[in-house]
């Protein structure tokens, strides 16, 4: 049977439960069209990063 060698202190189990916690993703305005992206993504819409073109622009057919 597997017995810790030491106690976890609260503070180190707290640091490793802290990235259980769950996040909403955060979204930014593109400033060119407008439309909602994640921070430092492609725009798959358009296909701008950065101002520069990327991807092909999508079609809406």
């Amino acid at each position: 049977m597997a017995v810790p060698k030491s106690k976890i202190s609260r503070m180190k189990r707290g640091f490793r439960r802290s990235t259980d916690a769950l996040k909403a993703p955060a979204y930014v305005e593109d400033k060119d069209s407008g439309e909602l992206r994640r921070p430092h993504h492609i725009d798959l819409k358009t296909g701008m990063y950065r101002g520069r073109q990327i991807l092909e622009p999508k079609d809406n057919a």
